[in-house]
């Protein structure tokens, strides 16, 4: 299936129906099951392992951050290993830690998946013939979606500003910290342009609106959701047959 000629509503809507079960049990069955099925889904999707290795790898670089505190601050029980202060390393924090390191994993990666390539105009029309939000919720939020592609643009573009300049300095964390002031600036100034000229332009006014292209829901949207909700239901379903299963970790 390819996911571009899949309606980009139905994308969403199946991300939440796949993710949503994995905020009921903190356990690592339901999250091992979620993170192979979004392994396997991938390349059958039309998203290569090699893309999903790239795009990811900023996630499984953040996982075992989460996967720390929680070692570190989870619920005492069972053999204690380790113990200061308020941190208590035993049994439960360390199967809750791999539970949301995984988890973390098992949440992250289908957002690559399903809306790694989504258009975000193509986004605004769903919602607006399908879902029926209001025109001007979904205007600006298209808009604010479409500037998102510039940051890294702007950024690059500071960046080699200031190598010319000669502020390029070695102290990496002062040049981050300087430059992103300077992207936040770069972005308040072009928010308040985008507002002024859609106010000018009348995206202001509630009135009914047409729209250019069609938005349309078929079989392959209908299948996707179904197929999503099934998977985010059988990691539930396999993790009480294990017995694993911990509602809210409990």
């Amino acid at each position: 299936m390819n996911l571009q000629a899949v309606n980009p509503v139905a994308r969403v809507i199946a991300l939440l129906v796949f993710t949503t079960p994995l905020l009921v049990s903190i356990d690592l069955v339901s999250a091992l099951v979620s993170l192979a099925c979004t392994i396997i889904g991938a390349p059958i999707l039309g998203v290569s392992y090699r893309v999903l290795f790239r795009r990811g790898l900023p996630i499984v670089l953040i996982a075992p951050v989460s996967g720390i505190s929680m070692a570190l601050y989870g619920r005492p029980e069972g053999r204690e290993y380790f113990s200061v202060a308020f941190a208590h390393v035993t049994d439960n924090s360390l199967g809750l830690a791999a539970a949301i390191m995984v988890r973390v994993l098992a949440v992250g990666l289908p957002v690559i998946v399903l809306l790694g390539t989504i258009d975000p105009t193509e986004l605004g029309d769903g919602l607006s013939q399908i879902l029926k939000f209001p025109p001007r919720f979904v205007i600006g939020t298209v808009a604010g979606a479409r500037l998102v592609s510039l940051f890294q643009r702007d950024w690059e573009a500071m960046r080699r500003a200031r190598r010319v300049r000669g502020l390029d300095g070695h102290n990496r964390v002062r040049r981050a910290l300087t430059m992103t002031f300077g992207l936040l600036v770069l972005a308040l100034r072009r928010g308040t342009k985008l507002a002024t000229a859609m106010e000018a332009r009348g995206f202001g006014k509630d009135v009914s609106r047409t729209w250019a292209r069609e938005s349309r829901w078929g079989r392959a949207e209908t299948l996707l959701v179904a197929v999503c909700a099934v998977a985010g239901a059988m990691s539930i379903i396999i993790a009480v047959w294990c017995g694993s299963f911990r509602f809210l970790g409990a």
